[in-house]
Order: C-alpha cells, then structure tokens, then sequence
C-alpha cells in the first residue's frame, strides 16, 4: 500500500504552494484536484499521472464527498501514491478533515501537508493585514454557509462583538444576511469592509465598503464567488499599503486578449 497526501495548493497563485507540496505533485501517480487551484501546479505532475478533477461549484458537485474518499482509499489500496490536492489549506473548510478520517478508519497511511489559506492570502494581496497593533488583535475566520443550530445567536453575538477581524469564506450569496446578523448584534455599520474576488491572482479585484454597504457594493460592482470578506478597521490599511495592481493585472490580461 501506497500513501495519500492532504496537500494545501494556497490561495490561487501557484508560487505560493510550499516546497513540500510541491514535491507531493511531483512524486504522485494520481492526483485528485480541486476547481481553486492554480492550474500550473499540475503541470509539474508526471507524464503518466492520472488527474482527477473533483471541483465543485455553488449548488453542484462533480464527484460527491463519498466518492472522492472512496477513489483516495482505492488507489492507495493499489499501491499508488496519491495526492489530494486542495484549494487553501487542507483543514480550512477544505473537508481535509473528513477525507483524514476516513483514511485512518480503512488503514490507508496519511500525511497533511499545510497550505496558505485564502483568509489571510487574499486580504495580504489586497494591502490589508488581518491583524495590527493599532487596530486588530484578535482574527476569526468563518464560513459564509453556516448552519443552523440551536447556538446560531450566540455565535453571531461573539463575533459581533469580540473579534476585531473577521475573514468569511463563500460569503457573498448570504451578503445580506450576514451583514443584517453582525448589525443586530452590535457591530457598527460603519465597520470597514472589504471584498476581495479571486484573491492572489491575475483576476484580483478588491472593492471597499462599511459593513452597511458592501452588500450594495458588491451588487452595485458584480462582485461573486470566489470572493473573501473581511470585516474590520484593518480594512482601511488598504489606503496605505495596497501593493499589488490590481487594474495593471486586469489591463495585461484585455491587451493579451485583443493580440
């Protein structure tokens, strides 16, 4: 029996996948990928490797959860050193955890390999620190999609109002909602925002706003997944700090287009 590796690709630009994951690709016979990913990274896999694509979309899946674990197990069971090659990190909303699972329940030898996750890639490439002496000592990440349960409020009023940063994946569908959650209990309106789509790559765009208007914003500007939001007066750091161009990227890529 072979090995499966949980592998983190980072947020989207390929040079930010670490060394050791980088090796993974490069030693494994089958590679199941995800639809986040910098796509260069898989041309670093071997001629003969078999790519499994198991991206999934809003409301749509290509291969079910059950049937990705299965294909992990499988070909490991075969003698084949497989890579699970994620969006982010493994462990951050990437069910790194329940394909970890599953592996050690049918004794398949596992290994994780760390990723950057969007939560702070995203928001770094936008000129925005998720934490700052002056401003944020404290940093959550949520998902956007989160389920209802009997302690729903309670979450809703800890971040409200204990956490000085916070980072939401798969947010902008529930836009509304969760700016309407964060405001009844007690954030500020004016609470600096900010969406940031496609994070770290060519097709960055990042818009600002107030926790009273970036659902308005992002409706006003088209702005939808994948996007991060971040919440915070870490947000209006962007004013000073902002790095990468944003509008330079956008610019080269219409010029390459009209060649």
């Amino acid at each position: 029996m072979a090995k499966v590796w949980l592998v983190g690709a980072g947020p989207g630009d390929p040079d930010l996948i670490t060394v050791k994951g980088l090796k993974a690709i490069k030693e494994a016979d089958v590679i199941l990928y995800d639809r986040l990913i910098g796509a260069e990274l898989l041309e670093y896999a071997k001629p003969e490797a078999e790519l499994i694509f198991c991206g999934k979309l809003p409301d749509h899946h290509h291969l079910q959860q059950e049937t990705i674990n299965y294909l992990l197990v499988k070909h490991a069971k075969q003698g084949k050193n497989v890579v699970r090659l994620k969006g982010g990190d493994p462990f951050v909303f990437g069910r790194g955890g329940e394909e970890a699972v599953f592996l050690a329940e049918h004794g398949v030898p596992f290994e994780i390999i760390p990723g950057i996750t969007s939560g702070i890639a995203a928001p770094a490439y936008a000129g925005i620190p998720v934490t700052h002496r002056d401003h944020s000592a404290s940093f959550a990440i949520v998902t956007g999609h989160r389920r209802e349960g009997e302690n729903e409020e309670l979450k809703w009023s800890a971040l409200a109002n204990g956490i000085d940063t916070i980072a939401i994946y798969m947010g902008v569908k529930n836009l509304p909602y969760i700016q309407e959650k964060l405001m009844t209990h007690g954030k500020s309106p004016q609470t600096p925002a900010a969406l940031i789509h496609w994070g770290t790559t060519k097709e960055q765009r990042t818009v600002t706003g107030t926790l009273g208007t970036i659902g308005d914003v992002a409706r006003k500007e088209g702005i939808t997944n994948p996007s991060m939001i971040i919440i915070g007066e870490v947000v209006q750091m962007r004013e000073k700090i902002q790095w990468f161009n944003e509008w330079d990227a956008r610019t080269a890529l219409a010029a390459g287009a009209d060649q």
